[in-house]
């Protein structure tokens, strides 16, 4: 009897020690795991202490941290693994995470889709004169060089990561909006009516914009810090490191390819100086792989930097109604002073 307390007492052990996990493979699908701590570090080669900056119940900055075979992810409720194949994601059911996986599955590639991406429905597509007769007309195909199909597609890592840095900085640009919205009409309705009702209002709009400052800062802190870093930077493309090239989906012309990536990188060969991923090879220097990578991670400093600016000039419109307050105060002061001595 004591036996089979024990055995159930490690069952229920186990079973708490299970987390749930939502995972994204590079075909598009996704699954749910329920494992515990030691399988995700032994799946995806991490530590301890890198798994425990992804615990929703503990609070860490923001942090993309590169690892051997997988990329760290801790960016707000974007709480993720990223491999050369696959994406570990914590709360896929929270409201702010939802949006980021639907997008996710969209910028994957799709099982069932022809060589041009589509799924062959019918009048999907119109057909090409001339040699081409008989393929699919698309507007992505039309760019691309005939001899090259689908050569900006990037690798599957850094198309999740990219999405997960449009994700969070759309969110956090999005957060501060709304704070200007509500911020400067209460600062201007101060200036005008000075109460306690509006000094409050304008109070805790300043420690919303305090908190929100910091969390935006923490991120372009962040991306500063890889961009000045180019081991950093290299550490993050996995699938040159695991020398995987394109024979796998993530590199085929299926994949939708992103805005960001697709209008500054070309993943694929250039000449000599360039990484084929068509053939899996690697044949550019590492300082080649960074200035790649530098593109992506510096199109989205940029626009975390602007929304730190946004939050910089509400700061000082703030500071400078302060400074007309204390001003209007001491004058009412000295004219009350004033009125009684008289």
């Amino acid at each position: 009897m004591a036996g089979l307390n024990q055995d159930v007492a490690v069952l229920a052990k186990k079973k708490q020690a299970s987390k749930t996990w939502m995972v994204l493979d590079n075909e598009g699908e996704k699954r749910v795991l329920e494992v515990d701590k030691y399988a995700i570090m032994h799946r995806v080669g991490i530590h301890a202490r890198d798994l425990r900056i992804l615990d929703p119940l503990l609070s860490y900055p923001s942090t993309i941290l590169g690892r051997e075979r997988a990329i760290v992810l801790n960016l707000e409720h974007i709480k993720a693994i990223i491999t050369a194949d696959e994406v570990f994601l914590r709360n896929p059911a929270d409201e702010f995470v939802i949006p980021f996986v639907e997008e996710l599955c969209r910028r994957l590639p799709t099982k069932g889709s022809d060589s041009l991406g589509h799924e062959g429905s019918e009048g999907e597509g119109k057909e090409l004169d001339g040699p081409g007769k008989g393929a699919t007309w698309s507007p992505q195909h039309e760019k691309q060089d005939d001899n090259t199909p689908g050569k900006d597609a990037p690798p599957f890592e850094f198309r999740a990561l990219e999405v997960a840095l449009e994700a969070i900085c759309s969110f956090l640009d999005a957060r501060t909006t709304e704070l200007e919205t509500n911020a400067y009409p209460a600062l201007d309705e101060l200036t005008k009516k000075i109460s306690s009702r509006n000094l409050d209002r304008v109070r805790k709009l300043k420690s919303s914009m305090t908190r929100l400052n910091a969390r935006v800062q923490k991120v372009r802190d962040e991306l500063e810090q890889l961009l000045d870093d180019d081991d950093d930077m290299a550490d993050l493309f996995l699938t040159r490191k695991r020398g995987d090239g394109s024979s796998s989906p993530t590199g085929s012309s299926d994949a939708p390819t992103s805005p960001t990536i697709a209008s500054r990188a070309s993943w694929v060969s250039k000449g000599t100086g360039a990484i084929s991923l068509n053939h899996g090879t690697a044949t550019a220097t590492d300082s080649d792989d960074v200035e790649e990578l530098e593109m992506l991670l510096e199109a989205y400093f940029m626009q975390i930097d602007s929304t730190l600016n946004k939050l910089t000039t509400l700061r000082e419109y703030i500071d400078d109604t302060e400074d007309y307050i204390n001003i209007q105060m001491t004058v009412r002061r000295k004219n009350k002073f004033r009125a009684a001595v008289l």
